[in-house]
């Protein structure tokens, strides 16, 4: 106990730990350049093989070891296949970046640290075990975490309708749209849409939003403007400050071939089959070294390649509407899965363990019982980020805390002065339990909505 506790305890491991969370739910967010995709890496190499090092101290050489070979093998090329299956429920993103390689000497210094870390803790009480416990906790969290979200949708590729009007509009009025004006019709470019925060934030959703996308310009506009009878075939070109666009219209909306053009060179060029994005699409950057494809189905993405001078770089799948709703179910297996599985462990302590093996004072009863909620809160937050459900809005999250606190504290209350616990590790795992069950509501609930 005394050697896991030391590492877990540790400056120098609780600095990499505040450091990797902080760089991942803000710096990243707020820069998203180089430094702080390699300071996760780097915090990462080091914070990985500590803590499994903590949770298996009779083999660190081992950790260490596979530490380093599955951080080279997850940065290369040969982990896609394995990514792809894995992406499938669990929506995964990696980038393959050769110079994220550069940060394996962190696995170093974190291999120096726990051979040489000294020893000051001195009284190993509940206080210092369960202060150990709650930083392996949120050491756990910190592998789970991901970027913040945007949440104004942007539309990926360039979006036009095609109106009639005998005016141009005032742009300073719409900040939303570009306006081009040709004789008595008007092109109008969509650079952004507003809509109620979705349930998720994918193509599903942007096309529900694009459906009637002329109709709901002329209706955002103003009367002055008419739609384009929808058998009508129109092909224009517009100069932007990206490019020259050439752009073909059925009625109101992209029908047809797209392309752009700067410098005389192709950039972007693709297919749009009434307003939606359609079959392979390829985007290129001025030099024409750097190549980005991505493949459209119904208007939803479903999966990008990026190449470098011809060679591949990245590959990933991208779920549509109807693998998220599949992933959901598969999610909601796991998560049942796990809740027995925890249930199983449980229940085996309580069995095999005497009930005066972990005594506690009143006080420290009472204090778990107030406490334990709020990491019954981390638990869930941290199975939402591995899921991808995790919401950055702050009035949501507030009420998460709420409701979980006010479920868990008397549950908590029955577990302490009822069921009474056996084990230290019982405190995280009845912790856990109230997590995976409350992740399977609100898993299901999002099921739900995504299904109507």
């Amino acid at each position: 106990m005394s050697e896991r506790l030391k590492n877990l305890l540790s400056p120098f491991f609780i600095g990499c730990l505040v450091l990797l969370v902080l760089n991942d739910f803000v710096l990243k967010a707020v820069y998203h350049n180089m430094l702080t995709g390699k300071l996760s890496d780097f915090c990462g190499l080091i914070v990985f093989p500590i803590f499994w090092s903590a949770v298996f101290p009779k083999h660190k050489l081992s950790v260490f070891m596979l530490t380093a070979l599955l951080f080279v093998w997850w940065k290369s090329a040969y982990a896609s296949g394995f990514i792809e299956i894995l992406n499938m429920p669990f929506n995964v993103r990696r980038t393959v970046d050769p110079t994220d390689l550069l940060t394996l000497p962190a696995l170093l210094l974190a291999w120096i640290h726990i051979q040489g870390v000294p020893n000051n803790i001195t009284n190993y009480n509940l206080v210092t075990r369960l202060s150990a416990l709650f930083i392996g906790a949120i050491a756990f969290f910190s592998f789970c975490a991901t970027s913040q979200q945007r949440s104004v949708k942007y539309l990926e590729q360039p979006q036009y309708v095609l109106l009639k009007s005998a005016t141009l509009p005032d742009a300073y009025r719409y900040e939303e749209f570009d306006f081009y004006k040709r004789d008595s019709l008007l092109v109008i470019r969509v650079k952004y849409l507003y809509d109620t925060a979705p349930v998720r934030d994918d193509d599903y959703n942007k096309n529900r939003m694009i459906k009637d996308l002329d109709q709901d310009v002329v209706a955002r506009i103003s009367d002055s403007t008419n739609l384009i009878p929808s058998g009508r075939i129109t092909s224009l070109t517009i100069a932007t400050a990206e490019g020259k666009d050439s752009l073909r219209f059925r009625g109101g909306r992209l029908d047809g071939r797209f392309s752009r053009t700067k410098n005389h060179k192709l950039i972007i060029e693709g297919f749009y089959k009434m307003g939606l994005e359609d079959a392979t699409w390829t985007l290129r950057d001025t030099s024409s070294t750097i190549e980005v494809k991505q493949t459209y189905k119904n208007g939803e993405l479903t999966s990008r390649s990026q190449f470098d001078h011809g060679k591949l770089v990245s590959a990933d799948s991208v779920n549509t509407r109807a693998d998220t709703v599949r992933n959901k179910y598969v999610q909601i297996g796991v998560l049942i899965l796990l809740v027995i599985g925890t249930l199983i462990w449980i229940v085996m302590n309580f069995r095999n363990t005497p009930a005066d093996q972990f005594k506690l004072k009143p006080v420290w009863k009472w204090l778990m019982c107030m406490i334990l909620p709020i990491f019954v809160w981390l638990t869930h937050t941290g199975i939402r980020i591995l899921l991808m459900d995790f919401s950055h809005d702050i009035f949501e999250q507030l009420f998460s805390v709420i409701l979980i606190y006010l479920v868990t504290c008397p549950l908590m209350f029955v577990v302490v002065f009822w069921i009474k616990l056996r084990k230290e590790v019982d405190v995280l795992l009845y912790c856990l339990l109230f997590g995976l069950l409350y992740s399977i509501w609100t898993t299901w609930g999002t099921l739900i909505v995504l299904i109507n």
